[in-house]
Parts: structure tokens; C-alpha cells; sequence
């Protein structure tokens, strides 16, 4: 029912901000990935929404990309994942970094997500399989087979999505594993 709002960012108080449209006050919850940027107070801002009816609430949920809404709402689908559940996943992973570990069916990443236990992570991963589109599914971090091992391997060592992430750019694209791991490895030491 409402699908964009655009007007003034009157308060912010994570993981809710107060957008002022036309003199009325929307209360929106956001994931922390759209928190972080947003403008500062008094300036003006442009949200897209999701509007959920409850028995005993009306609430609305913002985004600024279409990516972040679209995958809110293929969460939401999913038998168990409420709204809440679908924000708290948004703000744990990016919508890259989601699609990435369900392509590459890594539970471990969901599971650093609070409230997202061993099973659940294990019914995401199943149930987004092949629904996050193309462009998103396969991410321009992970271009090939060795590039997924090499990724693998930097997760495994400690080293987190965005070290790894940086590192696996970094590499030529047809770099073998064991030397891409080497290569990563040198360029993360420094």
C-alpha cells in the first residue's frame, strides 16, 4: 500500500528513523546496511517500503535500494523468517554477501546472524536457492570455482566477508587456488 516515501529525516534511533512527509511522521524500521546511509538530520531522504498489516500492529519497513526490499521480501516468504528476522539478516549481511553464502550454501555466515540458529540457516539457504535473481546470485567477487575455494579458504583461516572480499578482487581471475590463496594471504599481511 505505501511504497516510497520521500521528506525531511527528522530523528534516528537504530533501527527505526522518523521521516516527516508533509508534516506527517512516519515511524520506518530499517536494516543497519540502510542506517549507515542515510543522511543526517533535517535533510531529505527517500525510502522504499514495505507496509506489513498485523492483528495488532501496522508497521513499515524502509530501504534505500531496490535490492534490499526485494530481498526483504523473498525473506518474509520464507515459512518462520517474520519481518524482524528478515531486518536482523539484512543488517548482519549485505544483499551481496546474502546471495553469496546462498549460492556457495555457506550456513556458517547466517549463523553469525543474531536469532538465526544452525536450522533456520539451513532453511534459508534452501529455500532462497536460485531466488535472489542472477546478477545477485552470482556476485562479481566470485567469478569461478578456485576464486569460491580461495574465498573458502581466507573465511576459514578468521579473516572476515569484506577482508576476504577485498582480498579476492585484488586477484588476477585466473588464478589457481594455492596461489591465490598465497597471493590473498600476502596482501591481507600487509
Amino acid at each position: 500500500m505505501i511504497g516510497r516515501l520521500t521528506g525531511t529525516l527528522a530523528e534516528k534511533s537504530p533501527p527505526q528513523v522518523l521521516v516527516d512527509v508533509g508534516g506527517v511522521g512516519y515511524e520506518v524500521d530499517v536494516p543497519m546496511s540502510s542506517f549507515y546511509n542515510l543522511p543526517g538530520l533535517g535533510e531529505r531522504v527517500t525510502l522504499l517500503t514495505h507496509f506489513v498489516v498485523r492483528e495488532d500492529a501496522q508497521l513499515l519497513y524502509g530501504f534505500l535500494t531496490h535490492d534490499e526490499r526485494a530481498t526483504f521480501r523473498q525473506l518474509v516468504r520464507i515459512s518462520g523468517v517474520g519481518p524482524r528476522t528478515a531486518l536482523a539478516i539484512l543488517s548482519g549481511l549485505s544483499v551481496a554477501e546474502l546471495a553469496q553464502a546462498v549460492s556457495l550454501q555457506e550456513s556458517g555466515r547466517l549463523v553469525k546472524v543474531p536469532g538465526i540458529g544452525k536450522k533456520t540457516a539451513e532453511r534459508l539457504l534452501l529455500e532462497l536457492k536460485g531466488k535472489l535473481g542472477d546478477a545477485l546470485a552470482a556476485p562479481a567477487s566470485v567469478g569461478s570455482d578456485a576464486q569460491a575455494d580461495i574465498l573458502q579458504a581466507l573465511l576459514a583461516l578468521g579473516y572476515n566477508d569484506r577482508e576476504a572480499s577485498a582480498a579476492l578482487k585484488a586477484l588476477p581471475r585466473d588464478i589457481g587456488v594455492s596461489d591465490g590463496i598465497k597471493a590473498a594471504l600476502k596482501a591481507l599481511a600487509r
